[in-house]
């Protein structure tokens, strides 16, 4: 046999032991001392030759099996210069060992490689959440099994972990440089910020990609931020700012990983931030109550009214509340109303008031009640807030977050899995986008009004409006003092007439406009029932397009933004070749489906594809050619050299004990103490029974009673000097109990806020109130 070259009779040996059942390697191979040609070379068994002995053996505890058998099989090639191919001249062809089964052939080390369009999916695979398992059993049945594919599960985790390591070849942080890097010359509008410390250490990090400006600049009246821990290998808080779209779904706006919460950490992402949206500042920003974050927004979102989250105004409030509720209050109702139900300044403060004298010694309210701006209805009640009251966006968030990131991943795989986080959001975007365009929306009642809002709105805005509309046509109305000044109550006649409180509605026919007490447009950009009638008394048929608010509507995205450069924000430069990619593939899929029903056919396309590939290699050859001519002719743009990632450091935060149990919350801890006590009084009971039988009693259910618990065990509400520990006997814990009446726990959060009674909710396990926080 004839080779024209090495590489040829190296695959055709490769080949011929995978059908035979042996595995093969190089043994030699002999170059010209005149001109460096491989004159010769040898190819032979897996299993020629013995292992050498090493000193180190005798230190092995368990040593590797020995594979060899010294086989004979090998095949000798040596160059013929005339013709300038490779013959054979040596071969022997008989084993000394027993071949391997066709169904373990595909086991073989020689056998086993990975090739590039196999990478190119495990990469997709571990991209896109599959673990190496599964993608190697799709991988299996793409192909037909797992006998006709070229690498084991084996080798598809040690193929991740080698591109793991090249990754983060330049160190965690210098990698992290680099990713960021790639992304600005994969979209120049990627933006990404560092904060070094006074020892040149990678302490805050913010980054934002283009989509992420582009819904900014459409959404980013209305923002919440929030930062939660765990979910990144350095344990850093990650935080994420967010809003929402035209569709009521979330967008993100931007992200960041910082070194401590902090007030000048807060400060610098602020200021990052706004730098990269051109200082728009956002209406209305929503976080949770962190005294350095307020701090941070109130000195650079000086434009922009602070709300804080009231779902988490509510959790403290039951952690403060519950051990005061009793059958006859209920101070958990009291103060949600305080939050959700009064609009009157003076009512609030009354109400405020008598709630806080209910309860001694109680500086939570002192507190809260400070910064009542804030979370108050009545004060929030002139914010734009887009119907928005707390951090729910962020919760949601934080949930998918749960389900892509873990605390082992390292930077870079921790900014590709959150990729894939925000790509599921987008996604849910344009399933909405194609929901819009393709049903029609359901007017109820065909009005000229609703008809121009079905056309203008998106489907969930529309249906909000159209229960507006519907609600505007029950409400009655009468005239006050004055021109155009209405009082409008909305009623209901389902069970009788029952009407809502009236709202002063002010109206003007000449500009159009209403003015409602409710301020529903001034919160939330939609007009209420009340200003809805007051239009219909002046003949106001279609809605003013001073009332239609952009960011609600279909065409809230129209319109080119500019980044801080002033250049146009492309959310994605590749959009076009990702197109022509995609029709092409149709055409040649569909091409080549056809031709395998028949064989000049097949060759008449594989013969075309080689002419068309040599065509396409040509004319990129000339193209790149051309590209350089004009780069000499042209200022050369420097570009930033790799070289400087590898000093690249990472601040370091303390080590965390890390453990498999998640950290328990107050009412994990709650719970505990409750089912302790159930425990302790059980015994308590029991004792007296066991005297008069005669049992003698044991210490053995003591020890729990008689410890020593510090400040910061104690439950919320027992006031102790911070300095100070004490011994809490079970006789000090008796006398405790006496003095407590009325204890319970509560069941829910949502009975707290309806008004259970604590006996109802006895026997219940969720939140519970303790002897200890009686005064």
């Amino acid at each position: 046999m004839r080779f024209s070259t090495l590489e040829e009779a190296w695959n055709f040996w490769e080949y011929y032991g995978g059908r035979i059942g042996f595995g093969v390697r190089k043994r030699y191979a002999n170059p010209s001392k005149f001109d460096g040609i491989i004159t010769s070379v040898r190819f032979v068994c897996r299993k020629e030759g013995h292992k050498k002995s090493d000193k180190r053996d005798h230190l092995s505890k368990q040593p590797r099996a020995e594979i060899r058998t010294d086989c004979p099989v090998h095949i000798g090639l040596t160059i013929d210069r005339e013709v300038g191919n490779y013959v054979v001249f040596d071969l022997v062809l008989e084993h000394n060992h027993k071949l391997q089964l066709q169904e373990t052939c595909h086991l073989l080390p020689s056998h086993r490689k990975i090739s590039e369009i196999q990478a190119f999916d495990i990469e997709n695979a571990d991209e896109s959440g599959i673990g190496p398992k599964a993608a190697h059993e799709l991988a299996s049945r793409q192909v037909g099994g797992s006998l006709n594919l070229t690498y084991t599960p084996r080798d598809h985790k040690n193929y991740l972990r080698s591109k793991r390591q090249r990754e983060l070849i330049y160190g965690e942080a210098g990698s992290m440089l680099k990713y960021f890097r790639d992304r600005t010359i994969e979209n120049q509008s990627f933006e990404y910020a560092i904060q070094l410390d006074c020892e040149e250490q990678i302490a805050n990090i913010f980054w934002a990609d283009a989509k992420m400006i582009i819904d900014y600049a459409h959404f980013g009246d209305v923002v919440t931020f929030d930062t939660t821990f765990g979910t990144n290998k350095e344990y850093r808080p990650f935080g994420v700012f967010l809003g929402f779209n035209h569709f009521r779904e979330t967008v993100v706006f931007g992200a960041c990983l910082l070194y401590d919460e902090t007030f000048d950490s807060f400060r610098w992402l602020f200021d990052t931030f706004l730098s990269t949206r051109n200082k728009k500042q956002p209406r209305t920003i929503y976080t949770d109550q962190d005294t350095a974050m307020g701090n941070a927004i109130k000195d650079v979102f000086t434009e922009a009214r602070h709300g804080l989250c009231t779902f988490h105004i509510m959790q403290n409030a039951i952690k403060h509340l519950s051990a005061h509720c009793t059958k006859e209050s209920n101070l958990i109702k009291d103060f949600s109303a305080c939050v959700f139900g009064y609009e009157d300044k003076e009512t609030f403060v009354e109400a405020f008031y008598t709630l806080r004298t209910k309860v001694e010694k109680q500086t939570w309210f002192d507190s809260i009640y400070k910064v009542r701006e804030k979370w108050a209805e009545c004060y929030m009640r002139d914010a734009f807030t887009l119907g928005m009251r707390s951090t729910q966006l962020s919760e949601s968030l934080n949930n998918d977050l749960k389900l892509h990131l873990k605390s082992d991943l390292d930077l870079v795989r921790f900014f590709k899995h959150f990729e894939r986080v925000v790509k599921g959001k987008r996604d849910n975007e344009l399933n909405s986008e194609y929901e819009s365009r393709e049903k029609l929306p359901r007017i109820k009642i065909t009005t000229p009004m609703l008809v121009q809002a079905s056309e203008v709105y998106t489907p969930g805005i529309f249906e909000s409006f159209q229960t507006e509309y519907v609600r505007s046509i029950a409400a009655c109305s009468k005239v006050l003092d004055g021109d155009y000044v209405f009082a409008v109550a909305v009623g209901s006649l389902r069970g009788g007439p029952i009407f809502e409180d009236e709202r002063t509605v002010v109206g003007n026919p000449l500009e159009q406009t209403t003015t409602c007490s409710c301020g529903q447009f001034e919160r939330i950009g939609l007009l209420c029932a009340h200003a809805l009638r007051v239009l219909d008394l002046m003949n106001i048929k279609l809605l003013p397009p001073h009332y239609i608010l952009k960011r609600w509507t279909l065409g809230a995205r129209c319109g080119t933004i500019q980044d801080r450069s002033g250049r146009n924000v492309v959310e994605n430069p590749m959009m076009d070749a990702i197109l022509s990619c995609k029709f092409l593939t149709h055409k040649f899929v569909n091409l080549a489906t056809q031709a395998l029903s028949s064989q000049p056919c097949r060759i008449l396309l594989d013969n075309a594809l080689d002419i068309l590939t040599k065509e396409v290699e040509e004319q990129l050859k000339k193209e790149r050619e051309g590209h350089l001519v004009e780069e000499c002719d042209t200022q050369v743009v420097p570009q930033e050299s790799n070289q400087d990632l590898s000093d690249a450091r990472l601040k370091k935060k303390s080590p965390q004990k890390k453990g498999s149990k998640r950290k328990s919350t107050w009412i994990d801890r709650q719970h505990k103490k409750w089912k302790t006590r159930l425990s302790e009084d059980k015994e308590t009971k029991e004792l007296p029974t066991q005297k008069e039988n005669g049992i003698k009693k044991t210490n053995k259910g003591r020890k729990k009673a008689t410890k020593t618990t510090s400040a910061h065990d104690l439950p919320m509400g027992f006031q102790q000097h911070k300095d100070e520990t004490h011994s809490l006997t079970e006789k000090d814990t008796g006398s405790i109990e006496n003095d407590f009446h009325g204890y319970g726990c509560i069941k829910s959060y949502t009975e707290l806020l309806m008004g259970s009674s604590v006996e109802q909710l006895y026997v219940n396990d969720m939140f519970l109130s303790d002897p200890f926080c009686h005064q």
